[in-house]
């Protein structure tokens, strides 16, 4: 075999419409395209980024800021608070799992977080994904403990 006895498979190759080329080849005078307006102009399709009078979305961006994006990778969290966990008896071990059961929680597979709010005075070990400063204060002075769990990529 020579490089000039290659041809392509049957079928694969198929001719290009010649369009406008007389009426005898079924394409002729207006070429599909209609009769006027601008799609049967040439040069129709228009700019690439044309929103047709709206404000381009690549124009639009400086103002989106916060509105209309929301990050990816953002990690959403249940929320607890203190004033919440005074509702265990002393010397109970609150997990994620306990709080569910209790109904607690917002949504099962996001991550738990202890917010400040409120007094508690009993001794609870709590174990969460995240405390804040005051959360952890709180559930300290009242004997307790506050184990952060590590993240395991959850409420992604």
């Amino acid at each position: 075999m020579k490089l000039h006895d290659l041809k392509p498979n049957e079928g694969s190759k198929k001719r290009r419409r010649r369009v406008a080329r007389g009426i005898g080849a079924g394409q002729g005078k207006t070429a599909g395209r209609g009769q006027k307006g601008q799609k049967s102009r040439s040069g129709s399709g228009g700019a690439l980024y044309r929103q047709g009078g709206n404000l381009p979305f690549y124009r639009s961006l400086p103002f989106k800021r916060g509105k209309g994006f929301t990050p990816i990778n953002r990690i959403i969290y249940n929320e607890v608070n203190v004033e919440t966990l005074s509702a265990f008896k002393a010397g109970t071990k609150v997990t994620p799992d306990l709080l569910l059961e209790k109904n607690m929680l917002h949504k099962s597979k996001h991550p738990v977080a202890i917010l400040g709010r409120g007094e508690i005075k009993k001794a609870l070990t709590v174990k969460a994904h995240r405390f804040t400063k005051s959360a952890k204060e709180k559930i300290e002075a009242a004997g307790g403990k506050a184990e952060i769990i590590k993240e395991d990529n959850k409420g992604k």
